[in-house]
């Protein structure tokens, strides 16, 4: 796997992540919305820990340093 995040997409996924978070403990959000988004602010973590974005590929996106 080559890392095809870059270091603004990985701060702006964890911020969106963290706001999610937010919104659910202040119950904000809540039911199956809730769950898809958490499940989403999972994936945005998950993606900026590893650098790497499965959905990038098909579209040929790469948001870190040209190599």
């Amino acid at each position: 796997m080559k890392k095809n995040m870059g270091l603004i997409d990985k701060v702006i996924r964890i911020l969106v992540a963290i706001a999610v978070i937010a919104l659910y403990f202040t119950n904000m959000i809540s039911g199956v919305l809730a769950i898809i988004l958490l499940v989403v602010a999972g994936v945005f973590i998950l993606t900026s820990l590893i650098g790497f974005c499965p959905l990038y590929l098909p579209f040929g996106l790469n948001t870190g340093k040209k190599e």
